[in-house]
C-alpha cells in the first residue's frame, strides 16, 4: 500500500479534514475546525498537510503561523491519524514533512501541547522528535465533547527547534542517548499498584518524574500529584527534556534539567 504525504490545498480536501476530527477524536460539531477557517489560513503561511491512501485522507497536521517573544513560529494545534493507520508511522512522517514546509519558509521553531500522562505521545515527542519543554498549563482546553478530554485538560507546551544540533540527530536516526536515573531525585514514583508516589523535594541538576506507560487506574490522582512536581520544578527554573521507558516497559520517566546545567 503506497500512503502519499503532501499539502492539502483544495476546499474539498479540507471537508475530508473535518470529517477526520470527528472521527479521531469524537467531538461534537461546534468543536471542528472549519474548512471555511483552514482555507484563509493555509492563504497566509498555515501549514496543512495529509497523508492519502489510494487517494483518500487517513491523517492530517494543522498549523498556523503566530508571534512568540517576538519571533514568527508555526504553532502545531492538530494531529490526526484514522485509528487502522496509526501503526503506519504516519504520525512521524507528517511531522517531518510540517518541519520541511516550515524551514521553508524560514522558520526555525514549532510549538504544540500534549498531555504529559500520554507516554506514547511523550516517546513520541521528546525521543523521536527532539523537543524540550518549560511549560505547563492547567485545564488548557477546559471541558470539551472529546472522549479523550474525560481526565482534563493539563498540558506541556513542548518547543521543536527545528534547526538544533539535538532535533536534527533525533530526526536522522541517531539513537537518543540513554541515561541513568537511578541516582536523581524523583519528584514523582510509580507504586506498586500503579498509584503516584510524591517523593523527593526539588534540588539537584536534574531531576524525574515517572509516569506509569498505561494509566488504567488513580487517573485523578495522577494528575495531581505530576501537575505540582511539573509546575513546581518549572517555577524553580528546570527544563523537560527527555522521556525514557523503563525496560520492563512499565514505567516512564521525564527527566528535567535545571537551565543553569543545560
Amino acid at each position: 500500500m503506497t500512503i502519499v504525504i503532501r499539502k492539502i490545498e483544495s476546499l474539498a480536501d479540507m471537508h475530508e479534514v473535518e470529517r477526520l476530527q470527528r472521527e479521531i477524536w469524537g467531538v461534537d460539531e461546534l468543536e471542528v475546525y472549519p474548512a471555511l477557517a483552514l482555507k484563509p489560513q493555509t492563504e497566509v503561511g498555515a501549514i496543512l498537510m495529509g497523508a492519502f491512501a489510494e487517494d483518500r485522507m487517513v491523517g492530517f497536521v494543522f498549523g498556523f503561523p503566530g508571534i512568540l517573544d517576538g519571533e514568527v513560529i508555526i504553532h502545531s494545534d492538530m494531529l490526526g491519524i484514522s485509528e487502522e493507520y496509526r501503526s503506519h508511522n504516519l504520525g512521524y512522517l507528517l511531522k517531518l514533512a510540517q518541519r520541511d514546509a516550515a524551514m521553508a519558509l524560514g522558520l526555525k521553531k514549532i510549538t504544540w501541547t500534549f498531555d504529559p500522562l500520554q507516554s506514547r505521545n511523550a516517546h513520541f515527542n521528546f525521543s523521536k522528535l527532539g523537543v524540550t519543554s518549560d511549560r505547563y498549563y492547567v485545564d488548557y482546553y477546559g471541558v470539551t465533547s472529546s472522549f479523550l478530554h474525560r481526565h482534563g485538560t493539563d498540558r506541556l507546551w513542548v518547543t521543536w527547534l527545528l534547526n538544533s544540533e539535538r532535533v536534527v540527530s533525533r530526526v536522522e536516526g541517531v539513537n537518543t542517548p540513554r541515561a541513568e536515573t537511578s541516582g536523581l531525585r524523583h519528584l514523582v514514583r510509580v507504586g506498586e499498584d500503579l498509584e503516584p508516589i510524591a517523593g523527593d523535594s526539588i534540588s539537584g541538576s536534574q531531576v524525574i518524574i515517572e509516569i506509569p506507560t498505561e494509566l488504567k487506574v488513580h487517573h485523578e490522582r495522577w494528575r495531581e500529584v505530576t501537575r505540582e512536581a511539573f509546575t513546581s520544578a518549572i517555577d524553580a527554573g528546570y527544563v523537560v527534556e527527555e522521556f525514557y521507558v523503563s525496560d520492563d516497559r512499565k514505567t516512564g520517566r521525564y527527566t528535567l534539567r535545571h537551565a543553569l546545567h543545560a
